[in-house]
């Protein structure tokens, strides 16, 4: 074999362990490397949702089907209201506990007596009977997941 293919191979030899070496070297950073962390929210104090509205005098005969209960996000951030519980204290019942559902900034739901409205969110207590009195007031609470009282309305 002549020296020039000697070198030849010899420089092929060379960069192909440079190669090898740069893809280890790759291998072993993300083996070992920390991941970057996603952002994740963190959780709301949510003292920006607040129940805005009560309408208790429904139109629609004995059912009242149609009152409603408003809550707002008047805050900057999105809220989950999973967990969250809307409930009639001056009765203690009705109430309904919120499935996952996102409260956009400057959003708001309705939370029928017994009528859905998907533009208002879809909620609904599902109550055969009105639930806020007409003759003498009623109070409505919110709580979020931790059972802390975060608003509370009367009329």
């Amino acid at each position: 074999m002549k020296e020039a293919e000697v070198r030849d191979r010899h420089r092929k030899y060379l960069i192909l362990f440079i190669v090898l070496a740069l893809l280890l070297a790759i291998l072993a950073y993300r083996l070992t490397s920390t991941p970057t962390p996603t952002c994740t929210p963190t959780p709301s104090t949510a003292t920006n949702v607040k129940i805005t509205k009560i309408f208790y005098d429904g139109l629609e005969p004995r059912t009242e089907s149609d009152e409603y209960v408003e809550i707002k996000n008047l805050g900057s951030e999105p809220v989950d209201l999973e967990g969250w519980v809307i409930k009639d204290i001056s009765e203690g019942y009705p109430s309904l506990t919120f499935p996952a559902y996102i409260l956009q900034p400057g959003e708001s739901i309705r939370v029928y007596t017994n009528e859905i409205h998907p533009e208002y969110g879809g909620f609904s207590f599902g109550s055969g009977k009105a639930v806020w009195n007409n003759s003498s007031p009623d109070t409505a609470v919110l709580f979020n997941a931790q059972d802390q009282e975060v608003s509370r309305k009367s009329y």
